[in-house]
């Protein structure tokens, strides 16, 4: 296991719980009501209002009563810091992207490339978004690709749910690559005392796994929505690549790697990445500073840090003690299975952020697999309900406000077809990655 001086140290493990002025039981009761108001919120969001509306409240009054101290609570939010920021400059730099033309020009490809056949679109989807999640993050492949593939489908004349379906999943499961390409990635690299390039290596057989089985899947499921024969239309004329976005990207992937060797937080290669496309938008007036501000979501950055204390709260107060015992300790193949199971039943009860706040301080002590098999059951478990993971929620806003229908009852079912045979060759595939990496 790689690990570089000063880099995520002692981040794995978690503070002994403070002495509290409520007593355990108030103390547990007032962190997880607090927990579920902030959860709830978050899902349902009232008039549109941010995630962090109700969940920094919360934070402040789970210290105000004495549920989490002020110390623990600044440590919890010092550990998420670099976290917070890393997601920020990803965010800004997927929107300036967007900006660039780089997601019209992944919807001219999709069309080019199905040739009007749903199939070969369904195809091309899933290459695209599994790519987009990998490196520009789940919020890329949510908000940005999945508009572009709702005019993709429309423009072909084939029915869309199959392929906006796709963007939902892969917007979880292809987030298993790299550190950058999910929050829970970062949370779960940080304790994992991996490197850049060493975490990539071993998630990607369970990414190409994982990928592959939910394509098999839906395959069988949608194959009345993909009919062979070939529709109508076909794509119309290509639009320039934007190349300094294509470059800027690729350079920031690459400062990812060399900060991770240098014992450099990833973070400032994110920001350098997003300062370039920035200065290239805001010189060409392309974008104005006030529009670079609300891409980072300062909001939800702040939702991020409030939970994060709220959720520590609750593990101290006695979630962790419980989680403790039920958790499988090794690093077999059985008790990855065990793991990764656990974590994506608390994924689908809880959040998934939540979820890996809670258990990748109890899984880093049996090192690195264990850590990286509790993200992939936060990261697949999330397919099987719409409370699973935020990007979820998030995708069935995008995609009721282009008035698809989205069925509970359809949806669950190919979660229950995708989430249990994904999640086991995942698995497999990370064990064995275990043994060769």
């Amino acid at each position: 296991m790689d690990r570089h001086p000063n880099q995520f140290v002692g981040r794995a493990r978690s503070p002994p719980a403070p002495e509290f002025p409520l007593n355990t039981p108030l103390a547990e009761t007032l962190s997880v009501s607090l927990l579920v108001a902030s959860l709830v919120w978050a899902v349902l969001r009232p008039a549109g209002r941010s995630e962090a509306f109700v969940a920094v409240p919360a934070a402040a009054a789970a210290i105000a009563l004495g549920a989490i101290s002020p110390q623990h609570a600044l440590t919890e939010a010092e550990r998420l810091g670099p976290v917070v920021g890393f997601l920020a400059a990803v965010l800004v730099l997927a929107h300036l992207c967007d900006v660039e033309g780089l997601f019209t020009a992944c919807g001219a490809w999709m069309a080019r490339r199905a040739a009007g056949r749903p199939r070969r679109l369904l195809t091309a989807v899933f290459v695209l978004a599994s790519v987009v999640t990998a490196v520009l993050s789940l919020d890329a492949t949510v908000v940005l690709l999945t508009p572009v593939v709702f005019a993709t489908a429309a423009r072909m004349e084939v029915r869309s749910k199959p392929h906006v379906y796709a963007c939902a999943h892969l917007s979880n499961t292809a987030s298993l690559l790299l550190p950058v390409s999910n929050l829970t990635n970062l949370l779960a690299f940080t304790a994992s005392g991996l490197s850049f390039t060493r975490f990539a290596a071993l998630m990607a057989l369970p990414w190409l796994v994982a990928v592959g089985v939910e394509y098999a899947v839906f395959r069988r499921f949608f194959a009345a929505d993909l009919p062979a024969a070939r529709p109508a239309p076909g794509a119309g004329p290509a639009p320039e690549l934007p190349l300094f976005a294509l470059v800027t990207v690729g350079c920031t992937l690459a400062g990812f790697v060399g900060a991770s060797a240098l014992g450099i937080e990833p973070a400032w290669a994110a920001f350098a990445g997003a300062l370039v496309m920035a200065g290239r938008a805001l010189a060409r007036r392309r974008v104005t500073p006030v529009a670079v501000v609300r891409s980072a979501a300062p909001g939800f950055l702040a939702f991020v840090l409030a939970l994060g204390i709220v959720v520590r709260a609750v593990v101290d107060n006695g979630l962790a003690g419980a989680l403790r015992h039920a958790l499988p300790g090794g690093s077999g193949l059985l008790a990855l299975l065990g793991v990764a199971a656990s974590a994506a039943v608390l994924a689908n009860l809880i959040n998934n952020l939540p979820a890996v706040l809670v258990l990748v301080p109890l899984a880093a002590p049996a090192g690195a697999g264990p850590v990286l098999a509790v993200l992939l059951g936060v990261n697949i478990g999330p397919n099987l309900t719409y409370a699973g993971s935020l990007a979820t929620l998030l995708w069935r806003r995008v995609v009721r406000e282009r008035a698809e229908r989205v069925g509970l009852g359809e949806f669950t079912r190919l979660g229950l077809l995708t989430v249990p045979a994904t999640l086991v060759g995942a698995v497999v595939a990370l064990w064995a990655s275990l043994q060769v990496v």
